[in-house]
């Protein structure tokens, strides 16, 4: 049976603010972090991975397929608390999250969790993706945990903020390639071929990129510290 309407025109929506999103993160990157170009594309890229995540959790549930509807939650998650915790610089000065930032933190722990769980325990209800269910899983639980955290505990780092927005994007890109590549690169593996190698690369190359991204602005950070000190 074909699929209806309705749900045809949903794909091109979620390819189409895909592609978006595939254009605008490498602008939004290469501009002046603050700059009003990269303010301009950064929004670009989060409404565009909101459209792909809300598109994506509908397209899930209609199917159903509970794999992917679970991963769009986390995988969107990254780019919203990025979005929203440029609004929470004073964290560690008295400024305190809003309901939504409780909610959805806590939708994508609780989620997330679920994923890892039927991932290790039950596979077949997440598509048989039982490595990649729980790696995700395990990412998503951090995500969210990691955020209830921070509201419980603020930060005594000031530029904490900083951080967490640009691991939050380049989380949220990750996602992105994922999906690309679980959608283009299956078709041309073989049935030999582990098929949670093209799910988890982006995670196994970015991850690693992310950190060391992090520890090269600590230790530019704290060397303009020493020089406003020393002046």
């Amino acid at each position: 049976m074909r699929d209806p309407m309705w749900l045809r025109y949903l794909l091109v929506l979620h390819i189409t603010a895909g592609a978006t999103a595939f254009l605008f993160a490498p602008l939004a990157l290469a501009t002046r972090k603050g700059g009003k170009a990269h303010r301009r594309w950064g929004k670009i890229y989060f409404w565009a991975m909101a459209v792909v995540a809300a598109s994506a959790i509908v397209m899930s549930a209609y199917r159903p397929i509970l794999f992917l509807a679970l991963v769009a939650v986390f995988s969107f998650y990254a780019a919203f608390y990025a979005y929203r915790v440029l609004g929470m610089k004073d964290l560690g000065r008295g400024g305190k999250p809003g309901w939504v930032d409780w909610a959805a933190a806590s939708i994508t722990f609780i989620s997330s969790l679920m994923l890892a769980l039927f991932g290790l325990v039950k596979p077949a209800i997440v598509q048989n993706m039982g490595v990649v269910s729980i790696v995700f899983g395990c990412i998503g639980m951090s995500l969210g945990a990691g955020r209830i955290y921070r509201f419980l505990r603020p930060p005594s780092d000031r530029m904490y903020w900083w951080y967490e927005h640009f691991q939050g994007m380049i989380a949220s890109y990750i996602a992105a390639w994922t999906a690309f590549s679980a959608v283009t690169l299956s078709r041309f593996i073989g049935p030999s071929f582990p098929l949670w190698i093209v799910w988890l690369w982006p995670t196994i190359v970015g991850v690693p990129a992310i950190a060391l991204t992090r520890r090269y602005y600590e230790r530019k950070f704290a060397q303009r510290k020493q020089v406003a000190a020393a002046d």
